[in-house]
């Protein structure tokens, strides 16, 4: 305090050899009054900053709990998409289970079905070797069956003399004539 006293007098004291001086009289330069004005602009715009700040504060606490809302509503739509994300997954791994179940029952029935084909197809084509083998077996018969004939006819028609020739045919007549 008696440092400011001290800067009051050197100015006091300094101000009649320079342009800046300060008056200590109270009442003359008009002090009172400069106080007043400050104390009544205080109380005035005390009100009015006071009225501002706390409808700013109001706007404030209605953002932060408009905000507060969202994010719970954001919160509890992020927990029901994780939620339905889940249940997707376990559907999508249902159907990858179905999908891999089918796939393997297809794999066994086109097996089990070639195994049928090959087992039709072996049987036929043992079948058609069969009825062929048994085709050349006649045709093979039947052409020793012609050649025995025709040797024979042959050998026949040499040795058969007329006298041989009617021994046959008075034979054949006798027998005829028993059966009767």
């Amino acid at each position: 305090m008696n440092n400011m006293i001290r800067i009051f007098t050197i100015f006091a004291n300094d101000s009649h050899h320079s342009g800046i001086s300060l008056n200590s009289n109270f009442l003359e330069a008009n002090v009172i009054n400069i106080l007043l004005l400050l104390f009544g602009l205080i109380y005035v715009l005390k009100q009015f900053l006071g009225s501002a700040l706390l409808v700013r504060q109001n706007k404030v606490l209605s953002a932060i709990q408009e905000a507060e809302e969202r994010l719970q509503q954001a919160n509890l739509r992020l927990e029901e998409s994780e939620k339905q994300l889940a249940q997707t997954q376990v559907v999508i791994k249902q159907i990858e289970e179905e999908a891999s179940l089918t796939a393997q029952k297809v794999r066994e029935s086109i097996l089990a079905q070639g195994k049928l084909d090959i087992e039709r197809l072996t049987s036929a084509s043992k079948a058609t070797l069969s009825i062929a083998e048994n085709q050349v077996r006649q045709e093979i018969q039947q052409q020793i069956i012609t050649l025995a004939i025709s040797k024979v006819t042959a050998q026949l028609q040499n040795q058969i003399t007329p006298v041989i020739q009617s021994k046959i045919i008075d034979y054949s007549i006798m027998q005829l004539g028993e059966k009767i």
